[in-house]
């Protein structure tokens, strides 16, 4: 769209020319501190999502590429929309309100909570199925995350598809049934089939995290992204602190216990959003559901749009595979190699946690401000391979602990890769961005435990003489150099 310099300080586009709903909106970037040196590539067309901004939005775009009239004014991101400005239709969905964003909040951080509950207890759990063999034992958590993941690849693209056709409070609702299903069988399940059941519900209802970042993105403004994804970010990090620490703990108790608060908590979050949660996403952004659409596969199409995002996601999954490593098996090397206790796995999530909220809650938006997405996702891929690597060659615990701020910094390429592949949709297609973002996650976890869990269980067995522990760290740390180059062909031109 092209407006004239008046009409843009004003915001007054009553004279500008009409946008063409066949191109995509590509927002500057900005972080937690305001406006990032990354500018706008190419014209700007569709709808702008309803979000926060301190200043009047163009007027969306309705599917189709007819124009609804009026501005519409937006204070912040936790704010409700002003309905003084722009009066409501019967049927338009309720407004965000700041209950609502808290609520969203508040899903990540329980279930961050719930997670890190479970972390250090899992894959003792698991074990304890066969308690004389270590080898056998490595190979079943890589099966039951396999498991996992695999359920997730079909069931994300899924709800995400419905999200975008039903709307995204019903989906994070469902999502949290499933969860506390998930856990309560877990808590009980006498035989290890009933507890690998659990996980399988568990991956096919696990979309919390994707509904959540649409719901994000649909009550803010393109260029606020990056900081409300950071938020998230922090937000899980806070989570992740108080849960491990918890598990560890409770987890001493024995390896049963921390599942019955995580079931209790995601209960009782299901419960606060029956409440509190209104819908974010407007009947007119909304799209019809399509069964094509909504596989796997057909998901990840999207994803081929633009070389850009293509690449992009790309750089998402070797992410989310390296990130595996970690879930598959730290547990089980520290408590091999170092001989760690349940109390101990679980303070050093914590603190993982503590860094993960203190670089994606106060250091992304300012890195982003500072230097741009493009450098700051460099930076943060470029710190994954140095923190990695000390985790797969640390000769004692103290090398772990000396790791930790390192790869926490990995966490600065989340949130500008993800800004920049908003960038190459449509504004009705946030959702099924992010279905097809939590594809690849599952892709990452269905193949991911199987290959970290085989190189650990084959380094802790026949190949103990010349592979080391720590090899499945080593690979990951392999997999953020192909990415970083992938991450510099791309985004060479950008600031």
């Amino acid at each position: 769209m092209k407006t004239d310099k008046s009409a843009a300080q004003t915001g007054d586009f009553s004279s500008a020319e009409p946008s063409r709903p066949d191109r995509v909106a590509r927002p500057a970037a900005t972080g937690w501190g305001g406006p990032s040196r990354a500018r706008s590539r190419g014209p700007v067309g569709g709808a702008l999502a309803p979000a926060a901004s301190a200043c009047c939005t163009m007027p969306p775009t309705r599917p189709g590429g007819r124009r609804q009239h009026g501005v519409r004014r937006i204070t912040s991101i936790e704010s409700p929309l002003n309905d003084r400005d722009t009066p409501r239709s019967a049927d338009e969905p309720p407004r965000p309100t700041t209950a609502a964003t808290a609520f969203v909040l508040v899903t990540v951080f329980l279930d961050s909570i719930s997670i890190g509950l479970m972390l250090p207890a899992l894959p003792k759990l698991i074990s304890s199925f066969v308690p004389e063999d270590p080898v056998f034992a490595a190979q079943l958590v890589g099966i039951f995350a396999a498991s996992w993941g695999l359920m997730q690849l079909f069931g994300s693209p899924f709800l995400g598809a419905l999200s975008d056709r039903y709307g995204r409070r019903p989906i994070i609702l469902i999502s949290n049934v499933g969860l506390a299903v998930d856990y309560l069988l877990m808590a009980v399940a006498p035989t290890i089939w009933l507890l690998f059941f659990g996980r399988l519900v568990s991956g096919f209802t696990a979309s919390t995290f994707a509904t959540s970042f649409a719901y994000v993105t649909d009550v803010t403004p393109p260029e606020q992204r990056a900081a409300a994804y950071g938020r998230i970010g922090a937000v899980f990090g806070l989570g992740f602190i108080i849960g491990p620490a918890i598990g560890g703990v409770l987890a001493e108790f024995g390896p049963r216990v921390p599942f019955i608060l995580a079931a209790g908590l995601a209960m009782a979050n299901t419960v606060y959003g029956f409440f509190v949660l209104p819908e974010s996403l407007l009947r007119e952004n909304r799209m019809a559901f399509d069964l094509a659409r909504a596989n796997p596969f057909a998901s990840l199409q999207l994803l081929r749009r633009t070389p850009r995002l293509a690449g992009l996601a790309v750089v998402n999954l070797l992410d989310a595979l390296a990130l595996v490593s970690i879930t598959a098996t730290f547990v089980l090397y520290t408590t091999a190699k170092f001989q760690w206790t349940d109390a101990t796995i679980g303070l050093t999530f914590a603190a993982i946690g503590l860094a993960i909220a203190i670089v994606q809650g106060g250091l992304t938006g300012l890195v982003v401000a500072r230097i741009g997405e493009r450098r700051t996702l460099m930076l943060g891929l470029t710190l994954g391979i140095v923190g990695f690597s000390i985790y797969g060659l640390a000769p004692s615990s103290a090398w772990i602990w000396v790791a930790i701020p390192i790869l926490a910094m990995w966490g600065l390429a989340d949130s500008p890769n993800q800004s920049l592949m908003t960038r190459e949709v449509n504004d009705n297609e946030y959702g099924q961005l992010q279905g097809a973002l939590a594809a690849l996650a599952a892709i990452a976890e269905t193949i991911g435990p199987l290959i970290f869990s085989q190189i650990y269980a084959y380094a802790i067995g026949t190949g103990a003489a010349w592979l080391p522990a720590g090899a499945p760290f080593l690979l990951a740390a392999t997999l953020h150099v192909i990415a970083l180059g992938i991450a510099a062909a791309l985004l060479r031109r950008e600031p």
